[in-house]
């Protein structure tokens, strides 16, 4: 059975932007069944791409408006209204703490630089962020990460901290690629949360869970290469559909509001 969300389909109008078009399946019935996916699976794993913090005012890359839409246009990126400092997790990002605290989510994959997932709590043990993280810095030496308001130039075991943010040409930090392809090898439900899933090597992850037997769900606003062999889809934002799914989880699980 497949449960597809509202399609994307592209208009002919002037601003060239892309219209979502409700389809005939209802918000309500995909976010039961997400629920009840999470209240039977053992081992979910959710990954994360920038579409989960465009709520908290941060840019996508493959939006309508998104950075690499923007370039290919010929355009300048849209200026930042607030400092990288200071934007806050939105209600995807807590959805997603309120889902670890359940025991519904066993590790979370993130391709997003930000720190947002970190800010909103959410077990630093649990993350693996494959892109970096602009708030820490990275020891070239052990890999280990602390603080950029913390460290200093060194680590303590003497090897240079410097920026971790990737950038593209670069190799991903491998403590972190290794848990992710690991976590996503035992998961029985694996959740996409905001990324059009193109970037590689992060987009092999849903490979690696599709092929230990997971069930795949995305939420995302724009088309992926996965969406075909995804049973269950949804083309609303992180923040409409996690905290909702969220409420339902708790009283499949008897928590009472």
């Amino acid at each position: 059975m497949r449960i597809r969300g509202a399609r994307v389909e592209r208009q002919e109008d002037p601003g060239a932007q892309e219209q979502v078009t409700t389809m005939s399946d209802d918000l309500a019935a995909r976010i039961q069944t997400m629920a009840l996916w999470l209240y039977e699976a053992s081992y979910p794993v959710a990954f994360t791409g920038a579409g989960i913090s465009t709520e908290s005012g941060l840019p996508d890359f493959r939006g309508p408006d998104g950075v690499w839409t923007r370039r290919d246009k010929g355009l300048p990126p849209k200026p930042m209204t607030v400092p990288w400092d200071q934007v806050n997790p939105n209600a995807g990002h807590d959805a997603l703490v309120d889902l670890q605290k359940l025991g519904k989510i066993r590790f979370l994959i993130s391709q997003n630089v930000d720190n947002l997932h970190l800010k909103s709590g959410f077990p630093p043990e649990l993350l693996a962020e494959l892109h970096g993280n602009i708030a820490m810095l990275r020891c070239e030496k052990c890999g280990n990460t602390v603080a950029r308001s913390e460290g200093g130039q060194r680590c303590p075991c003497g090897g240079r901290l410097v920026r971790s943010v990737v950038d593209f040409g670069e190799s991903l930090p491998q403590g972190d690629l290794m848990r992710s392809f690991e976590h996503s090898r035992k998961s029985d439900l694996f959740i996409v949360l905001g990324s059009s899933l193109v970037v590689t090597p992060a987009a092999d992850m849903p490979k690696e869970a599709l092929r230990a037997g997971a069930k795949l769900v995305i939420v995302n606003r724009e088309e992926t290469p996965f969406d075909r062999v995804a049973p269950l889809l949804f083309r609303e934002s992180v923040g409409e559909v996690l905290p909702r799914v969220v409420k339902r989880l708790k009283r499949l699980m008897g928590y009472f509001e």
